[in-house]
């Protein structure tokens, strides 16, 4: 038996937004504990030329869908990347989360080679379906995850390797 795409993709995102949302909560507790404005966590940036902790959880919701809507061409829950509270983020993440959870796996069956054209304001790029979620989709998805994790870490949030990975299901 070997994995597909949906195998290696959204059960993949479902236990990181569940790892994800653990954090927020640990990162609430603590502006609560430290008596810090939420929305000083909310709005720090790694540096200044990157996106702040709300931006990185809307763009990891954004690739996390757009697999199974590229791949599996199904239609896209749009999201208008609104959030500005840790509420609104868990929100997003429960809204995300219900979207995978709906995809059926058939989907994205045989879709390897599946021409994936991802555009962007000034370019566009053609993948196929294995290319695009192995070179694309889960390093990006990984990346915002991370720098989110890193942000809150930096801010002194207590979080460690384990809050990032999970524990073993």
């Amino acid at each position: 038996m070997s994995l597909s795409l949906y195998d290696i993709t959204v059960p993949v995102f479902i236990r990181a937004f569940g790892n994800l949302t653990e954090i927020l909560k640990k990162g609430e507790a603590f502006a609560d504990e430290k008596g810090i404005a939420p929305r000083e966590l909310l709005e720090t940036r790694l540096i200044d030329d990157m996106y702040p902790l709300t931006a990185q959880i809307q763009r990891a919701s954004d690739t996390a869908k757009f697999v199974p809507v590229r791949v599996g061409r199904i239609e896209n829950l749009p999201m208008a990347d609104d959030e500005v509270t840790f509420a609104d983020l868990h929100a997003r993440i429960d809204k995300t989360v219900a979207f995978l959870k709906s995809v059926d796996p058939a989907s994205m069956a045989d879709r390897e080679d599946a021409e994936v054209v991802v555009k962007t304001r000034s370019s566009s790029t053609t993948f196929t379906g294995k290319s695009y979620v192995l070179g694309f989709a889960l390093p990006n998805f990984y990346f915002h995850v991370t720098t989110a994790y890193a942000i809150l870490r930096h801010k002194g949030v207590p979080v460690g390797k384990m809050d990032y990975i999970g524990r073993s299901q």
